[in-house]
């Protein structure tokens, strides 16, 4: 199946995790891809793995930087031709009761978590609105958007806030030809959640229905389908991706940890 021949898809956090599975699965299909990610190092490898030069190129970015977002989607004009996909993964996060909580972590989970696809969007649809072709846009948001977590304020409002930007980037783009989608993953296993212990990943399996905890493939079946042909008319919606864990209880954080 080839469904991304001749498709080029900007990939932010796509050194690591989600970001880079997803950016398997585009190239696998006939995709080309551009990665985004802090980790400049990491991006060199998962260049070499995609495929090399050819069909993968990484460009260091900072999401909260409009200078670096803006220069990543000029870098993937640049070497393929065109946006016609992109991937919005990026993120980070921090656990610390609200009355506690760093002002600096807010801003940094907020900024990183929010504002990076704020500004990813802003720029890749415009190239997008540019070239005349439309395109699909998806944000990877979060459990967290709408089930609430002991300590993880900043997150789960960062989180929500991509729900909703998801939804008025699709109907402000819409009439251009482009979809903007996220999918919403629960407790995947990626270098982000490798705090997680034992005990932890216990309370996050219980609270799943289907009974396992989260791979990046899941979620990478799930985004591929919705930056597809065959979700043409799929927009503004946002698909959770969690073994139905959004139907039973979050863990109990400050009850585990004695908070």
């Amino acid at each position: 199946m080839s469904r991304f021949n001749q498709k080029v898809a900007v990939i932010t956090g796509g050194a690591s995790g989600i970001g880079l599975e997803i950016a398997r699965r585009l190239v696998a299909e006939g995709g080309k891809v551009v990665l985004g990610d802090q980790n400049a190092e990491g991006l060199v490898v998962a260049v070499d793995e995609l495929g090399g030069k050819s069909v993968a190129a990484g460009i260091a970015t900072d999401v909260t930087s409009e200078a670096d977002v803006e220069a990543l989607v000029r870098g993937a004009i640049a070497r393929f031709g065109a946006v016609n996909l992109a991937v919005n993964s990026a993120g980070v996060g921090t656990f610390a009761p609200i009355e506690d909580h760093p002002i600096e972590e807010w801003d940094r989970v907020v900024d990183v978590c929010l504002k990076g696809v704020f500004l990813a969007v802003k720029h890749e649809s415009k190239a997008m609105k540019d070239a005349g072709h439309g395109g699909a846009i998806v944000n990877i948001a979060s459990l967290n958007s709408f089930q609430a977590a002991e300590g993880m304020s900043a997150y789960c409002a960062a989180k929500a806030g991509v729900v909703m930007l998801t939804k008025v980037a699709a109907m402000e783009l819409g009439r251009a030809g482009i979809r903007v989608t996220a999918v919403a993953p629960g407790f995947v296993e990626t270098p982000l959640t490798a705090f997680a212990t034992a005990e932890l990943t216990d309370a996050y399996v219980h609270g799943t229905p289907v009974g396992r905890t989260g791979q990046p493939g899941d979620i990478a079946g799930a985004v591929c389908w919705l930056l597809s042909d065959e979700a043409s008319w799929v927009s503004g919606d946002t698909l959770k991706v969690d073994g139905a864990a959004h139907t039973r209880e979050y863990p109990r954080f400050f009850d585990m940890l004695g908070v």
